[in-house]
């Protein structure tokens, strides 16, 4: 029986597959990366910048709080002043979506019942993130990202 021997071409045989399996991983997560982020947050990252400032303030000035919950076949918004009172706003937008993709995006409508915001919503387990737009009666704009947990 002949010794078998580990030559020149085994070698690059063994480097040419673990670098081709490096490769195609890499292709394959910048792939899934590019196929699922859903797009531009802002038209110009500069202008955005420059007035990101004063829209901290005027929403800071609102000393608004939001909290959602999923029950019940409704998501519901709590939104808050500083004391803790029900605010009822002038303009309400809000979309509803997972962080990692677009697909299962909706826009709600809530109706405010004098204490909440409510609307039906059949939501997955897992994270969602409610992306609000609220203006109160003089016009000055609230917009968060409100973080929304659902257990399954």
């Amino acid at each position: 029986m002949s010794e078998r021997k580990f030559t020149g071409k085994h070698a690059l045989a063994v480097f040419v597959c673990a670098f081709g399996v490096i490769i195609t991983v890499n292709l394959i997560l910048a792939y899934s990366a590019v196929k699922t982020f859903p797009g531009l947050e802002v038209k110009n990252s500069y202008v955005a910048s420059q007035e990101f400032n004063d829209r901290l303030k005027e929403h800071q000035a609102l000393g608004w709080e939001v909290r959602a919950e999923n029950t019940g076949g409704l998501l519901i918004l709590h939104i808050t002043d500083a004391t803790g009172a029900p605010v009822q706003v002038a303009e309400l937008q809000a979309v509803v979506g997972r962080a990692t993709h677009v697909r299962d995006d909706f826009s709600p409508d809530f109706t405010f019942d004098g204490l909440t915001y409510a609307t039906p919503a059949t939501l997955g387990k897992g994270n969602w993130n409610i992306r609000l737009v609220a203006r109160d009666h003089s016009g000055a704009e609230f917009a968060q990202r409100v973080p929304l947990y659902v257990k399954g």
